[in-house]
């Protein structure tokens, strides 16, 4: 048999300190599950990490409840009325994603964390509730050079894919909702 094993490294060599912008996007299971993978590998770090979240509203998840044990090493703020096709409002919709977005860079301004997950803010920029000008505009002014920004939700622009410095597309390739079967707690939420 053919020894196939790469037996040498041509990628970078120096670790380079900057803080990223991350993106999950996609129309498959698992980019606000990512998100949190990463705000929990940064909180077993040591890491301060905020949270925002848009669009759930009072729905409470396994993620919440999971953060609440870390104690003062995590901010969390829920700032969504709850899903679109629940509120059915448009005006308080806009108004919750403006509350939200203004806690982002209030948090960012604050540089108090190294890691700020804006969970759901694609979304918010699909339903046009904020410009992407206004959140690219934020990032840039106040998103401190150290610190990590993660942002998910489906159909996230061009503009921010190209703007970003890690991307992850989720793709769905069989989910049990096709099959009528609604989320699960513990798996889903």
């Amino acid at each position: 048999m053919k020894d196939v094993a790469p037996r040498e490294f041509n990628g970078p060599t120096e670790r380079i300190k900057k803080g990223l912008l991350i993106v999950y996007t996609g129309d498959g299971k698992g980019k606000s599950t990512a998100a949190y993978g990463t705000v929990f590998r940064s909180l077993g770090r040591g890491f301060k990490v905020a949270v925002v979240q848009f669009i759930k509203g009072p729905w409470i998840s396994g993620e919440i409840k999971s953060l609440e044990k870390f104690g003062s090493q995590v901010e969390y703020h829920s700032v969504g009325e709850g899903f679109t096709w629940d509120t059915k409002d448009l005006k308080k919709d806009v108004a919750s994603a403006k509350v939200g977005w203004k806690k982002c860079l209030k948090l960012l301004k604050d540089a108090k964390h190294d890691v700020y997950l804006f969970d759901e803010i694609i979304y918010v920029l699909k339903y046009k509730f904020l410009t992407l000008e206004e959140v690219l505009s934020g990032l840039n002014e106040f998103k401190p050079s150290l610190a990590h920004v993660i942002l998910t939700g489906r159909d996230a622009p061009v503009e921010l894919i190209e703007w970003a410095d890690l991307v992850t597309e989720m793709k769905v390739v069989k989910h049990p909702f096709q099959k009528g079967i609604l989320a699960q707690p513990g798996i889903d939420y």
